[in-house]
């Protein structure tokens, strides 16, 4: 009984990490959905729930169908009314993405979503210690000042060098097919 009880102890210390690392996206999302009425909440939650438990491309691959739905969404409320598919949730998208394009039309844009959390990582780990390094050396910041100058330096640039990537990433995924299906 012992031994079971320490593997369900290394099987927590392992994926508590991923499960913090989700929770704290879908909180940061509940935070700035109010601020951002035209995201999909549970299209918002689902993407945070994949995107943030799994690491970098192995994320961004495995969310590429929610990010999908998100996008689709969002354009969704944009189009005129007799064009839209008036989704209901996320997963009412994802279903009728599959029912309507086929299982493979939810990996549309898989590559620069890919690219795009590679380069939003790079970007942050590029700056992060440099950041913390210039707010206490230079600056003499301490504690929560140099957390939050450095959290600011290394959002602007993850976000910079993220957002061409973004775009197209955007653009691919809010194609809709033609009257032959291309």
């Amino acid at each position: 009984m012992g031994e079971e009880k320490a593997k369900s102890a290394g099987v927590w210390t392992t994926v508590k990490p991923l499960v913090n690392a989700g929770a704290s996206g879908m909180l940061a999302t509940c935070v700035i959905q109010p601020v951002d009425m035209i995201k999909g909440l549970s299209a918002g939650l689902l993407r945070q729930a994949t995107y943030r438990t799994l690491p970098g491309a192995i994320g961004a691959s495995v969310g590429s169908p929610v990010d999908l739905a998100l996008i689709r969404m969002q354009a969704d409320a944009t189009l005129p009314a007799a064009q839209r598919r008036n989704y209901t949730n996320a997963f009412h998208a994802l279903y009728r993405i599959t029912a309507d394009e086929g299982v493979l039309a939810l990996w549309k844009g898989v590559g620069p979503t890919v690219v795009r959390a590679t380069a939003l990582t790079m970007g942050m780990l590029a700056s992060y210690d440099q950041s913390v390094e210039f707010f206490k050396d230079t600056l003499g910041f301490s504690g929560a000042s140099t957390l939050v100058g450095a959290s600011a330096v290394f959002g602007f640039f993850g976000s910079a060098c993220s957002l061409p990537f973004d775009y197209v990433k955007t653009q691919i995924q809010k194609m809709q097919p033609d009257a032959s299906g291309k």
